[in-house]
């Protein structure tokens, strides 16, 4: 029990921070990041880092919520789909984060 409270705890707060940089709000970014972009670009540079983070924090909850019903159910597909979805989420958030970072700011570093 105390897992998926911890999971989905993250999986809300990353989704909140994903959801805060839609809106063009980089401020919990990296510095490096927060220089690098323009103030025309910081929307579009935030709208897609954002999504990204978005992809990551309900990919969290949704393992989360797999991982209680595993906990009761003990059906181990839950166990695997969980965990399949979790990577591929984290993978194309991350692939999405990315591009937006390479493409407003030049490079991820």
């Amino acid at each position: 029990m105390a897992g998926f409270i911890t999971v989905l705890g993250f999986g809300i707060l990353i989704s909140i921070l994903g959801i805060i940089n839609m809106t063009g709000n980089i401020s919990s970014l990296h510095w490096y990041h927060r220089q690098r972009v323009t103030e025309e670009n910081r929307k579009p540079f935030g709208k897609l880092v954002g999504l990204g983070t978005l992809i990551i924090g309900l990919a969290m909850i949704v393992f989360g919520i797999l991982f209680l019903i595993f906990e009761h159910t003990k059906l181990e597909v839950l166990a695997i789909i969980g965990v399949v979805e979790l990577i591929a989420s984290i993978t194309i958030g991350m692939i999405v984060s990315f591009y937006a970072m390479k493409k407003y700011n030049g490079g991820i570093f």
